[in-house]
C-alpha cells in the first residue's frame, strides 16, 4: 500500500505526540501521593514543594471567549500543600514561543484544542499560555529536563500543556452544573452550596474553590495529589486547600 507524503507526515506527528513523554523516569506503582508525606525531598517521582497540583477554569463573559456550553482552562498549577505557591521558578525555560514548540513536536491537534479552549480574554493566547507555562509549568519540579532519560530540548512544554488539557477533558464544568439545573442565566441566581454540590460530585467528592467577581461565577480550581510525575502518575481529588470567593447565596452564573 503506499502513503501519500502528508499521510506519512501525519503518522509521523501522531506518533511523536503518543511518545511524547516515553523518556520521562519510570515511577514505580507505589509511589507516594504528594501532600501525603512527612518528606521533604523532591525526586522526580514525588512532587514537591508544589505536590497541590491544581487544573484551574474559567468562566469568561466580558468579553466571552471559547464556546458559548464551555468552560475554558486556565492552567495547571503546582501549589505546596499549605495552600502558597512557587512561581516562575526557572527563568532559562521561560519560553515565548508556545505554539512553535508544539507545533516542532507534532502537537497541532494540541494546538488546534487550545485555540478554543485555552483563550485569552485579550485575545493573546500565545502570550497567556506562556504566562502560564513560566510562572507555574517551570515549577512542576516532575517535569524538569534531569528527570528525562533521554532529553530532548522542550520536551517537558509539550507535555505540561497535554496534560493539562488531558485534565481538562475530564473535568466538564459545564456538564456538570447543567446536570444539576445550574445554568446561564441573565437573572436567576444559584447559591454556593448548590453550586459546590455539582461540582463536588464531579471531582469524586472532593471540594472545589470557586470564584466570583463581582457576585458573579468566573472562576473554579480543581485541586489534586499526585503519586509519580505530574505526567503519568495518578491524580486523586483532594479538598480545595483555598476558602470560596464567592458569596453563599444570590450568585449570577452569567450567559456568554
Amino acid at each position: 500500500m503506499a502513503f501519500s507524503r502528508s499521510s506519512m507526515l501525519a503518522v509521523a506527528a501522531t506518533t511523536l505526540a503518543i511518545g511524547a513523554s516515553a523518556s520521562l523516569e519510570v515511577c514505580t506503582n507505589d509511589s507516594t501521593f504528594s501532600c501525603q508525606s512527612s518528606s521533604t525531598t523532591a525526586t522526580c517521582c514525588f512532587n514537591y514543594p508544589g505536590g497541590a497540583l491544581l487544573q484551574t477554569q474559567f468562566w469568561d463573559t466580558d468579553p466571552s471567549t471559547g464556546p458559548s456550553d464551555s468552560w475554558t482552562i486556565h492552567g495547571l498549577w503546582p501549589d505546596n500543600c499549605d495552600g502558597t505557591y512557587q512561581s516562575s521558578c526557572d527563568s532559562t525555560r521561560a519560553y515565548t514561543n508556545i505554539s512553535d514548540i508544539l507545533t516542532a513536536q507534532g502537537r497541532t491537534d494540541l494546538l488546534t484544542y487550545m485555540q478554543e479552549y485555552w483563550v485569552d480574554i485579550d485575545g493573546d493566547d500565545e502570550s497567556f499560555w506562556a504566562h502560564e507555562w513560566g510562572k507555574h509549568g517551570t515549577c512542576i519540579n516532575t517535569i524538569e529536563p534531569s528527570c528525562y532519560t533521554s532529553y530532548t530540548a522542550q520536551e517537558e512544554v509539550g507535555d505540561y500543556f497535554e496534560k493539562v488539557v488531558d485534565l481538562f477533558k475530564g473535568l466538564d464544568t459545564y456538564t456538570a452544573l447543567s446536570n444539576a439545573g445550574i445554568t446561564p442565566d441573565s437573572s436567576k441566581t444559584y447559591t454556593l452550596s448548590e453550586i459546590q454540590a455539582a461540582l463536588t460530585s464531579l471531582h469524586d467528592g472532593a471540594s472545589v474553590y470557586l470564584g466570583c467577581s463581582s457576585g458573579s461565577l468566573n472562576q473554579v480550581w480543581y485541586f489534586f495529589n499526585v503519586a509519580g510525575n505530574a505526567i503519568d502518575g495518578e491524580y486523586q481529588a483532594v479538598d480545595t486547600l483555598t476558602t470560596s470567593g464567592c458569596p453563599s447565596t444570590g450568585i449570577k452564573y452569567v450567559p456568554k
